[in-house]
């Protein structure tokens, strides 16, 4: 059986590391070495904090492979994924870290505190609208907040005016609403828009019909060019959501 440690090189030792940050930091270890049901924890041991794991002789080979691919920049999404979780808690923490093997040999290094902090763009304001169902509306404040759920997503930084708030809630859990107003983003280093609040100045009530029932209606009408469209529902998807984006 081959052991793997992870090293938390700051002033966290067994007896003072949190259960509940130990139980993250073991999730997201876990995670990069893969192989779940034949890796083991086998506890904490001095020398800052030094999770140890254990890997059943089937799944070393796999195991052994997968933190290679790390080495390279070549693992896959989930391991590159599970590094970059287990780094951020080490800069989080102030720590840094790295991952050896039986030999001790330092395999991966883990720069932690050490790593430049990322570049935030920002704030940016510009009015936009968004989508989602109403999930939630209420509050005690002159602005009432409110919650779309898009998907996945949940846009909890917006709010309105008593008076439109009072309207939009006429729709909760109803159908997908879309808000019109302005927004406020950062850009994060990765690229990505977070939203940070948006002010609802407006709203409509889209439909549930399908898009391909849309189209067909769009087409009958006297004089319009959506039979010229190669992708009219494609279309109407950019037009649904492309007004939220900030560029």
């Amino acid at each position: 059986m081959s052991e793997y440690r992870f090293h938390i090189e700051n002033s966290y030792t067994p007896e003072t590391l949190p259960m509940d940050r130990l139980a993250e930091y073991m999730a997201a270890y876990a995670r990069l070495l893969g192989e779940t049901a034949n890796v083991h924890f086998q506890g904490v041991k001095t020398g800052s904090a030094i999770l140890v794991a254990a890997v059943d002789e089937p799944a070393q080979p796999k195991v052994q492979d997968r933190v290679r691919s790390l080495q390279r920049g070549s693992a896959p999404k989930d391991a590159l994924k599970a590094f970059d979780e287990l780094d951020e808690m080490l800069r989080k923490d102030n720590a840094t870290g790295e991952l050896s093997g039986n030999d001790g040999a330092v395999i991966l290094p883990f720069p932690g505190r050490t790593r430049p902090e990322p570049l935030v763009f920002g704030p940016i304001r510009q009015e936009g609208s968004l989508e989602g169902q109403v999930i939630r509306v209420g509050g005690k404040d002159d602005t009432i907040p409110v919650h779309l759920r898009d998907g996945a997503v949940i846009h909890s930084g917006l709010n309105a005016t008593a008076d439109i708030a009072r309207k939009i809630a006429q729709h909760l859990l109803g159908p997908t609403l879309r808000v019109y107003g302005s927004g406020t983003w950062y850009r994060e280093a990765d690229g990505s828009w977070v939203l940070k609040s948006f002010k609802i100045t407006d709203f409509e009530v889209l439909g549930d019909e399908p898009l391909e029932d849309v189209v067909a209606s769009l087409r009958k009408i006297k004089g319009s060019t959506w039979n010229e469209v190669p992708d009219p529902v494609r279309a109407l998807l950019e037009d649904r959501h492309g007004g939220g984006d900030a560029n």
